[in-house]
């Protein structure tokens, strides 16, 4: 059978070639195996390259021996032997080298190798540092070295100087909001420091809209603290206005019933009793703001200081509780108003009514004041609460006096 070395000399290129190609496979296998720490795997996978070199090498030094360059003794043994032998145990460290070369792949591919790992964690969205106590970084991913660069603007070489940049703990950085996270841990009896970078933008724009609506509500709890501190000051107001007015209603009335009593009885007792049990029912009065008052009431207050009540008509159901309040205060101003400056001996109660209001009108046929009419002292008070109410209190001179107290209508008894 033919020799290997009398080939032609491009069969002996290709398998030059042939054999060049089996020792890189080799090599890469070797060095993933490495990568893997599956170092007996390596050793088993330098037999291959060792064969294949081999072969390398007697049919580089068969080329040389062509021309004229002696050819070391084992190459040229090797070259008398048959091409099938030589073809052959190509073929044979072929399926080695691809054998090996398949069982690193399907290994990486299916096991937990450092390799993946790392392909893992620069997948990751968080960043990821692990440094020794001098600072020198055992392992980061691509999040973390791009983070570095952000904040510092060098490269992460040191995991010490990095933690310093960082110390406050939450840092912008490629326009997101990260937050960093230290801890030590202990690996083969070492401790090291690992850092966590973590993406909180989200986060930070709901606590940022949380901390704005927390404001917000606390100002909001400030202004209607104020706001009901307000209203309890003018119900307190109100509440006082309407004991004065009750207390006014009270002092006109006894001292006019004082006066009647003066006229026709000569018993001081009996108008000291009356003062003394008007005195204990104005006290009770002056704590009841929420007191309406009746027409019998005004009509005995009329009667007792001499006063003829003329009712044009009954009073109008339209009108809300407080409003028939207000009115009977009026009623009663108006009595004692005519009675202690006008000397009057009757008025007439008439009651006039639109789409929009009912009027309420006090005529009486005494005495007319001159000049301008004043609100004071009841009547000021009186207007107050009219006022409160929305209604309109106005007085006319000039052929009778008259009080006119308007009261707009679909108002809530509130």
């Amino acid at each position: 059978m033919t020799s290997f070395a009398l080939l032609s000399e491009f069969t002996r290129s290709l398998c030059s070639l042939w054999a060049f190609v089996l020792c890189l496979l080799c090599i890469f296998s070797t060095v993933f195996s490495v990568n893997q720490k599956r170092y007996r795997f390596a050793v088993l996978s330098l037999l291959p390259f060792l064969c294949g070199y081999f072969l390398w090498q007697v049919i580089f030094d068969l080329h040389l021996s062509g021309r004229n360059v002696k050819a070391a003794e084992v190459s040229r043994k090797a070259g008398d032997l048959p091409w099938l032998l030589f073809a052959l145990s190509l073929f044979v460290i072929t399926l080695a080298a691809s054998s090996i070369m398949i069982s690193v792949i399907r290994y990486g591919k299916r096991s937990v190798t450092p390799t993946a790992v790392k392909h893992c964690l620069d997948k990751m969205p968080c960043g990821v540092c692990v440094w020794q106590d001098g600072g020198r970084v055992l392992f980061s991913n691509i999040c973390m070295n791009r983070l570095c660069v952000a904040v510092t603007g060098s490269p992460l070489l040191s995991g010490n100087l990095f933690y310093d940049a960082i110390s406050d703990g939450t840092v912008t950085a490629d326009g997101k909001r990260w937050r960093f996270t230290c801890r030590d841990i202990i690996l083969d009896g070492e401790r090291l420091h690992e850092m966590i970078a973590s993406d909180i933008t989200a986060e930070y724009a709901k606590t940022q809209i949380l901390r704005r609506d927390k404001a917000e509500l606390s100002r909001l709890n400030r202004e209607l603290k104020a706001y009901t501190s307000s209203i309890d000051d003018t119900v307190r107001r109100r509440e006082i206005l309407q004991a004065k007015v009750n207390i006014h209603d009270e002092m006109n009335r006894l001292m006019l019933l004082t006066a009647a009593e003066g006229e026709n009885s000569a018993a001081p007792d009996d108008i000291f009793s009356l003062w003394e049990q008007n005195a204990l029912l104005l006290c009770m009065q002056a704590g009841d703001t929420a007191d309406i008052k009746s027409a019998s009431r005004v009509e005995k207050l009329a009667e007792s200081i001499g006063i003829r009540l003329i009712w044009q008509e009954n009073l109008p159901a339209e009108l809300t509780d407080k409003q028939k309040s207000l009115f009977f205060s009026a009623a009663q101003e108006a009595i004692a108003n005519a009675a202690k400056h006008a000397r009057a001996k009757r008025m007439n109660i008439i009651f006039t009514q639109t789409d929009a209001y009912i009027s309420c009108a006090f005529i009486n046929d005494g005495e007319i004041p001159e000049g301008e009419v004043r609100f004071a002292g009841g009547l000021h008070n009186l207007f107050v609460l009219a006022k409160k109410q929305g209604a309109l209190i106005s007085a006319d001179n000039k052929e009778k006096f008259t009080l006119t107290v308007r009261f707009p209508k679909n108002q809530p008894d509130g």
